[in-house]
C-alpha cells in the first residue's frame, strides 16, 4: 500500500458498534468512511428488484457488476434511486448473507472497495472482510464484537418493525452464515486489535482507537 493511503479497517458481526465506531473515528481522523456491509446489502436489494432468484449465483454476480451503487455518508443509491431505508429492511437482512458468500460478487465489490480508497487516498472502512482480504496491509485493523444478548437489543432498537426474539434469531443465522462460508468469512485478522464493546460507550472505543494510531 502507498504511504500516502491511510486505511483503518474494521471487521465484526452485525450489532458490534462497527458502523457508529467507524463513522465517529473517519470524522476524527479527517478521513471518510465507507460502510461496505452496505454495498452487499444494495446487491441483494437489485437483485430481489430485478427478480433475479438469489439461488442463481451467475445472475446474482451479473447484477453486482452491473449496478450503480453510490454510497455518500449515509445515503445509499442503487441505478440513481435512494435505498437508503429500503437495504436496511427485514427482507433484505434475511437474504444478504446469501448473496455476499458468492465468490464473484465478493471480487467485484473488493475492487470496487479499493478503488473507493485510492480515489480518497484513505478512509475508514468496516465490513467483515477488510482486515483480513480487503486491506491485510491497513495501517489500523480493529475486530469488534459484543454478547449476543447485547447485540440482538442493538439491532432491535433500530428496527422497529422486528421484536427481540426474531432480531436474535435473525443475528445467529447470520453470524452462522458469515463466519462458515467458503468466501472470505468473517475471522479476526491475527494482528487485528480485539474490542469487545458490550460494556464500552461509543466514544470509550473511539478513544482506544486513537491512542492506538499515536
Amino acid at each position: 500500500m502507498e504511504e500516502e493511503v491511510r486505511v483503518i479497517a474494521i471487521d465484526g458481526p452485525a450489532g458490534s458498534g462497527k458502523s457508529t465506531v467507524a463513522r465517529q473515528l473517519a470524522e476524527r481522523l479527517g478521513l471518510e468512511y465507507l460502510d461496505t456491509g452496505a454495498m452487499y446489502r444494495s446487491v441483494a436489494f437489485a437483485a430481489m428488484a430485478r427478480e433475479v432468484d438469489l439461488d442463481d449465483s451467475a445472475g446474482i454476480v451479473e447484477v453486482a457488476r452491473s449496478s450503480d451503487i453510490r454510497i455518500d455518508d449515509a445515503v445509499v443509491t442503487v441505478d440513481g434511486v435512494d435505498v437508503t431505508t429500503q437495504i436496511r429492511g427485514p427482507e433484505v437482512t434475511r437474504s444478504v448473507s446469501t448473496v455476499a458468500a458468492i465468490s464473484g460478487v465478493r471480487e467485484v465489490m473488493r475492487v470496487r472497495q479499493r478503488a473507493w480508497v485510492m480515489e480518497r487516498g484513505g478512509g475508514v472502512l468496516e465490513g467483515r472482510d477488510i482486515g483480513t482480504v480487503v486491506f491485510p496491509d491497513a495501517n489500523l485493523k480493529v475486530y469488534l464484537n459484543a454478547s449476543a444478548e447485547v447485540r440482538a437489543e442493538r439491532r432491535a432498537g433500530e428496527v422497529s418493525a422486528l421484536d427481540y426474539e426474531t432480531v436474535a434469531a435473525d443475528l445467529a443465522a447470520r453470524d452462522a452464515a458469515d463466519s462458515t462460508r467458503q468466501h472470505d468469512p468473517l475471522i479476526q485478522a491475527p494482528d487485528a486489535i480485539h474490542i469487545d464493546t458490550t460494556l464500552l460507550s461509543i466514544d470509550q472505543v473511539v478513544d482506544e482507537l486513537i491512542a492506538r494510531l499515536g
